[in-house]
Parts: structure tokens; sequence; C-alpha cells
């Protein structure tokens, strides 16, 4: 049994898989499996394409109402989850903020386009049932960027372990799903990065199975005044947050790691606290660049 390995363009992101195969044309049928599905979920949930279920959602907010599969209510239902566990912070329509920070371009938003948009946030006004969604308020949206990739992540590594693998590594932009042990047996070395310089790690962890995922101040910003700017938006305020420069969270699957680091980062000083009370591995970085919280110990992958 050989290691393969693969890259693809999707999600907006560089993606790799390094599946664990007996030929190289068995790990290619691994690989176009890999591929698929997450072609699948871009095509269905991408709000930059414009067929997608949430681009028809946000296209008749404060029209009427959209009919909506399981699989979207199933994810729809996660999303209120999150929003209940995180006190509000984790809010899926949130994204519209987004129309006031350009970060290629270090300017503040003005306070009445700030508080234009805000009017439009907020998933308890939004109407659902089971079969149906209704945006209430026109040039509402929602998206899944806040764990979309994830959400692909499972979902192949599902297919994957159904097809037999035993050993393999998905990286989607940056998440990873750990597919059991290296064929040697070994846990693989997973780098965490140092978020001030892209070029050093600040810790490594060995990983045996489960799913990796960082948030941080760094990956989209700008500063001014000495002060970062970065992606990550408190829905309340509509402004970044800047508590921590980094949180990585290691869990049995990459949905659940992913929010949770991200919530950790929307609840700035209590985010330690919060994930202490997880039961989840996890390692934070402070503003000063310290490692202030670490929990070593991996999860199951049960």
């Amino acid at each position: 049994m050989q290691l393969f390995s693969f890259s693809f363009q999707a999600m907006g992101s560089h993606c790799e898989c390094r599946l664990a195969a007996t030929t190289e044309s068995q790990a290619f049928i691994f690989a176009q499996m890999v591929m698929n599905e997450v072609g699948r979920i871009e095509n269905k949930y991408s709000r930059y394409r414009s067929h997608s279920v949430l681009s028809q959602i946000n296209q008749q907010a404060g029209l009427k109402a959209v009919n909506i599969d399981q699989e979207t209510n199933e994810l729809l239902d996660y999303a209120d989850v999150l929003f209940r566990s995180s006190g509000g912070l984790f809010d899926i329509s949130s994204g519209i903020l987004r129309r006031a920070w350009n970060f290629s371009n270090p300017v503040l938003p003005e306070p009445w386009l700030m508080e234009s948009l805000l009017t439009k946030v907020g998933w308890s006004k939004i109407e659902r049932d089971h079969q149906h969604i209704y945006l209430p308020i026109p040039e509402m949206e929602i998206d899944f960027g806040g764990f979309g990739k994830e959400y692909a992540a499972d979902r192949v590594a599902a297919l994957l372990l159904n097809a037999g693998v035993q050993h393999g590594l998905i990286d989607l932009g940056g998440d990873l799903r750990i597919l059991g042990p290296q064929i040697s047996g070994d846990a693989w070395q997973i780098g965490i990065q140092n978020p001030r310089d892209a070029e050093q790690l600040i810790a490594t962890i060995p990983i045996h199975s489960g799913a990796l995922a960082t948030s941080g101040d760094y990956e989209r910003f700008f500063e001014i005044d000495g002060q970062r700017y970065c992606h990550i938006l408190d829905p309340t305020s509509g402004y970044p947050v800047h508590y921590w420069q980094s949180v990585s969270v290691l869990a049995p699957l990459s949905i659940a790691a992913g929010s949770y680091s991200t919530i950790a980062m929307l609840k700035q000083a209590e985010g330690a606290a919060w994930l202490a009370e997880s039961g989840l591995a996890y390692l934070l970085v402070d503003a000063q660049g310290q490692i202030q919280q670490c929990n070593p110990q991996p999860p199951s992958n049960s």
C-alpha cells in the first residue's frame, strides 16, 4: 500500500488529499470521489453560484419563502445550534457585513453604512420550518461560509471510509480531516502556523484521527494606527474581533472543529473558558503571541 497525493482548487481554496491505496488507479478513483463531492457541495451552497440553493434563498429575501430539501434543512438546524450555543455570535446571516469591509483597502466603514447593514442581520428574524425558509427583510442573506468547507470535508471522509480507505488526510483550504494514522501506524504531524510569521510553526500536533481547524486574524486584515482589523466580524457590532491571534481546535469532525474555533474567536475574552467546557483539544494564541490555553489530549473519532 502506498500514499498518493492529489491537489485541486475548490471553494476558493487550494485543496489536497493524501490517500492510501494499493494502486495509483485505485487512488485516482478515491480522489475523484473527493473532488466530485466537494464540487457538488460547492455548486449547491456557494453564494458565488447564482443558481445555488443559498443564492435562490437570498434572491427571494423580502418576497417569499423558498422550498428546501432535507440536507439543507439539516445544515440550517446546525446553524441554529451554533447560534444558540454561541449566544448569537455565530450567525449565518451576518455575511452581509462584508459589504462594509474591504481588506485590501485600509479604511474604516462609515457608521451609517454599518447601521444600515446591521438591520439586515439576525438569524432569529428568519422564518422557517422543515421544508421552507423565508428571509423577511429585503437584501437579507445567509451563507454557509462558517462551516461549508468543514461540512464538505466530513462528507468526503464518510464516503472514503465507506469505500475502505483506512489512511488519509483531507485538506480543504486548511481545514483538515484525518482518516486513521499514516500507513506506518504513526500519527500525522500537523503544524500550527505562527499567526505573525507564515514561515514559522508555533506548534506541531500529532493526530491519529479526527479533524483540526484554525481561525485567526491573519488571513484577511489591515492595520490602522497599530490596530489590526480582521475578517472575523462580531454580528452584534459589525466590527472585527481582536482578542486572539488564532484559535486551533481538534475534534472528531471537521464541522465541529471549524465551528468551535470560530466561536472562540468571536467570544474573545470568554473564548478560552468556553472551549475549556467543550472537552475538545485546543490551542490558543493571545494578542501577545503567547499560547495562553492548551489542551493537548487528542479526541476520539467516534
